[in-house]
């Protein structure tokens, strides 16, 4: 019988991947050209040929024993860390060595490995409205009480006054003696909001503030598998910068298209309050997790690919494609500034109903509240530009149909 324990998971299990298994019976019934499926974030830009080419050289360089076998560190191999740091150093301007970087299963592992090094059951992890909505389970899992600061809708609880960047100003509130961690997502799942240099800095300040009223570390846990997915220019703070006790996580799955090889790594800052003793933890949680090491053959082909990026222009011209499609349509959206996710307020006050309209319309969409925020809905672009084209028209349509059902209810 399965563990009682894990009922609640089940319950609670991922909307994103429901919906994309609801996408597959609606094609089966209607056929591909006339489903519209913007659920699952799933990159639809290939990975750079540069990748391939370097999963070759390594599997011609290396003696496959070794290649293939445990690393000699649960860090990962020495050399790809201290890669990973220069190519930091040149983008940033930081000063870290191999000793910073620990290599993880995807930044989904790195979380879970540096959740569970740095909170104990029981202690409190603060986290903002929208968040990725697999935080929930990363806390539960570990026995960690997840506290939502509230969705800052409209800009007026942010530094900015840009709607969905965090509110400091109910966070602030919310920090207390049994606060260990705060996690922030930026560029944003589901919102697409790039958290400002203001925002950091303001965050900053109240952390090391709460610190020192409260006696203990409070961590700051930067979650980052779409930093290099920005657009217009836009620029991802660097959060090591800003705040001693942060700890920055970081995958290749959007920014070399891999999210199936599992292949990230963690940032450890020297600075960072018990450094010696993190470290330790860290190896020793990715073998108690059942991680044991990154992949190793990603792990040598990814440190050949440090200056690759994805086609991101293609995202953009999905951005720009989907946005007008659906503020002409009379939908309101925020814009996005990075990642490939726009999210959209519901016209009916429980978004699930949106869902359910949109469904009607075969038009696939994820509602809020498992993000944190109720009344809205999260629409992945990374699809093809043709599939937002002919979607279009039956965004007009789906409203229509909106408007009448709302004024038949009036």
């Amino acid at each position: 019988m399965t563990a009682k324990s894990m009922i609640p998971y089940v319950e609670g299990s991922s909307a994103i991947r429901a919906m994309f298994e609801e996408g597959a019976k609606l094609v089966a019934k209607y056929g591909a050209e006339n489903v519209f499926d913007f659920s699952l974030g799933n990159p639809s830009v290939p990975a750079p040929p540069e990748l391939n080419q370097a999963i070759k050289e390594v599997l011609e360089e290396e003696d496959s024993l070794v290649l293939h076998g445990y690393n000699k560190s649960n860090s990962g191999y020495t050399e790809v860390r201290q890669a990973v740091a220069e190519h930091l150093n040149k983008e940033h301007g930081t000063k870290f060595t191999y000793e910073n970087i620990i290599m993880t299963v995807g930044v989904a592992g790195g979380m879970n490995v540096i959740l569970k090094v740095l909170v104990d059951p029981g202690e409190e992890l603060l986290v903002f409205a929208p968040f990725f909505a697999e935080y929930s389970s990363y806390a539960k899992n570990h026995g960690i009480e997840m506290k939502v600061v509230p969705p800052n809708t409209d800009g007026s609880g942010s530094e900015s006054g840009i709607p969905f960047q965090p509110n400091l100003a109910a966070a602030e509130k919310m920090i207390s003696e049994n606060t260990r961690a705060v996690l922030i997502n930026s560029p944003n799942n589901p919102s697409g909001v790039i958290y400002s240099e203001e925002t950091i800095k303001a965050l900053a300040k109240i952390l090391k503030a709460k610190s020192e009223e409260f006696g203990n570390e409070i961590y700051l846990i930067a979650d980052e598998p779409y930093r290099d997915l920005a657009y217009d220019g836009a620029e991802v703070p660097f959060v090591t910068k800003y705040y001693d006790n942060t700890v920055v996580g970081y995958s290749w799955s959007k920014s070399l298209s891999l999210p199936g090889e599992r292949i990230g790594y963690l940032v450890i800052p020297s600075e960072i309050t018990d450094f010696e003793g993190i470290i330790p933890a860290i190896n020793t949680i990715q073998r108690v997790l059942g991680f044991v090491n990154a992949p190793s053959l990603m792990q040598k082909a990814v440190a050949k690919c440090l200056d690759c990026k994805c086609d991101i222009s293609v995202y953009d011209r999905n951005r720009k494609a989907l946005y007008n499609g659906l503020t002409e349509a009379g939908f309101e959206c925020t814009y996005p500034q990075g990642a490939f996710y726009m999210f959209v307020k519901s016209p009916y006050e429980d978004e699930i109903k949106f869902v359910d309209k949109a469904r009607e319309h075969n038009i696939l969409i994820v509602p809020g509240t498992g993000f944190g925020c109720p009344g809205y809905v999260r629409m992945a672009y990374c699809i093809e530009y043709d599939t937002i084209k002919r979607a279009t028209p039956k965004f007009k349509e789906l409203m229509e149909d909106i408007k009448k059902d709302i004024e038949g209810n009036k």
